[in-house]
């Protein structure tokens, strides 16, 4: 069984053991948290939802709460002496699928 979840802005499939990063919520590690924006359940019987599936929930674990890797921005115009660097870490919380009921 899989689903197409919501959060964040982005839109997930997962399927029960999946490990995944997510846009950043304010959990604690080891915590359970429900998603109940479940826009498509799969498996034996489809379901899709008209825009959510009705009763459809995610759950998942807290496995992390860390940031990426530094990504770095630097502007420049040549001939100008104009140079910006500058580096940006995303958090990010790090999830494993414990369930999916539809």
């Amino acid at each position: 069984m899989y689903a197409v979840m919501t959060t964040g802005g982005k839109q997930y499939k997962v399927a029960q053991g999946d490990r995944l990063r997510i846009e950043k919520i304010g959990a604690a590690v080891g915590e359970t948290v429900t998603f109940d924006q479940v826009l498509l359940v799969g498996g034996d019987a489809l379901k899709i939802g008209t825009p959510l599936v009705a009763g459809a929930k995610v759950t998942a674990k807290v496995v992390a709460q860390a940031r990426e890797k530094k990504i770095i921005v630097f502007k420049f115009r040549r001939r100008k002496n104009y140079r910006r660097k500058n580096g940006h870490r995303q958090p990010f919380t790090a999830l494993e699928i414990t369930g999916i009921t539809a």
